[in-house]
């Protein structure tokens, strides 16, 4: 399937959206729309990276592997920001891997020329490091909640989380992302699922989720949500509840 190349939404994407418009402009020619498929690696670990991402809809995982083979996802990238941090910060490759956990679609840009129009534009730079500082701080809230806070309140910020990144209130989030998310066994994840539904906040049958009651879930959760999106939206600016989706009752 070969990928459209028409006209970039600059509003889809929160970074490219706070672009100034002659920041934008230079990177619009090479923005090529693409799907973004279950699984789909946009780079792997200790490999250069051929492009940066920036998701629209959908969640990239940040995963980290171990020597047994083991992985654990140490964060998420949506439509807040983008994947290829390490050219953010100077490198080309990163210890980490990152792949498509919920599907989507984005837009992706060659490496080099990303470095390029990142090397000539300081208000470019500013954007791209108050994203890089907002996701290092999800990170550390994520270590963070994973000690104090009980498998149910995660559970609650990782569906609003990825609620926030998608344009409906339906999508895919397979049982084993949400237990790498959460660091527990896929029994773990029926049992928090499962009673989020019978309390009527959710539906979840077969990978797919659909947020029913969003405020409920607002409430139950931790308050490492709040504090995340608080974060985010002073960085990158407050994020518009997409059409079609519903508002908080």
């Amino acid at each position: 399937m070969v990928a459209s190349r028409k006209a970039a939404d600059p509003h889809a994407n929160r970074l490219l959206g706070l672009l100034p418009p002659r920041d934008y402009e230079r990177l619009r020619p090479h923005l090529q729309r693409i799907p973004l498929t279950y699984r789909q690696s946009l780079y792997r670990a200790n490999k250069p990276l051929g492009f940066v991402y920036f998701v629209e809809t959908g969640v990239g995982s940040l995963v980290n592997s171990m020597t047994n083979g083991e992985a654990s996802e140490v964060g998420t990238i949506g439509n807040e920001g983008v994947v290829g941090l390490p050219l953010l910060l100077g490198d080309d490759r990163a210890p980490t891997s990152v792949y498509v956990q919920v599907p989507g679609a984005g837009l992706r840009m060659k490496a080099s020329l990303f470095k390029k129009e990142l090397a000539r534009s300081a208000s470019m730079r500013a954007v791209m490091h108050r994203y890089a500082h907002a996701f290092f701080h999800q990170v550390a809230q994520s270590a963070a909640c994973n000690q104090f806070h009980s498998l149910e309140q995660r559970c609650c910020r990782w569906l609003l989380m990825t609620h926030d990144r998608m344009q409906s209130d339906e999508f895919l989030l397979t049982q084993e992302f949400l237990a790498m998310m959460l660091g527990v066994q896929r029994t773990g994840v029926t049992a928090a699922a499962g009673a989020l539904q019978r309390f009527g906040l959710i539906r979840y049958k077969r990978g797919n989720v659909t947020i029913i009651d969003r405020r409920s879930l607002i409430r139950r959760s931790c308050e490492c949500y709040g504090v995340s999106k608080k974060e985010f939206d002073r960085l990158l600016g407050d994020q518009q509840v997409p059409a079609g989706r519903r508002q908080e009752r």
